[in-house]
């Protein structure tokens, strides 16, 4: 069994510079691309000119990335978990592979608490 680094579409997937004055933090560089499989490309192609034909409409694109965290979510506690190997060996091989090729597949939230305090009004000179 051998997974590869993902990436949430493939290595020709735009990346935005971040918002000025939302974070002076580097992103962390994008892992590499897994290899690119026609059954799965397509739908994610999809879904990323879904999200460029909403780039002005910021609640189409949170309703988006909910929709993409709930399946997110549907895939690991149903058909992951459930593939999950039953013996300690192959568990520890597999986490020994997930560690190796880019850790857990996790969907990153916004801090909304920080990013409110960013825009606080109490917080300009």
């Amino acid at each position: 069994m051998s997974l590869s680094r993902t990436h949430p579409i493939d290595d020709s997937t735009p990346l935005s510079p971040p918002s000025a004055g939302l974070s002076t933090v580097a992103p962390p560089a994008p892992p590499s691309p897994p290899a690119a499989t026609p059954d799965l490309q397509e739908p994610l192609d999809a879904l990323l000119r879904i999200a460029e034909a909403r780039a002005q409409e910021p609640e189409a694109l949170l309703d988006l990335l909910r929709r993409i965290e709930h399946l997110h979510r549907s895939i690991q506690d149903g058909p992951f978990r459930s593939s999950l190997p039953s013996d300690r060996n192959g568990l520890f091989t597999l986490l020994s592979e997930m560690e190796s090729s880019g850790g857990w597949p996790y969907i990153p939230r916004l801090q909304l608490r920080t990013f409110m305090d960013l825009l606080s009004p109490e917080l300009e000179p």
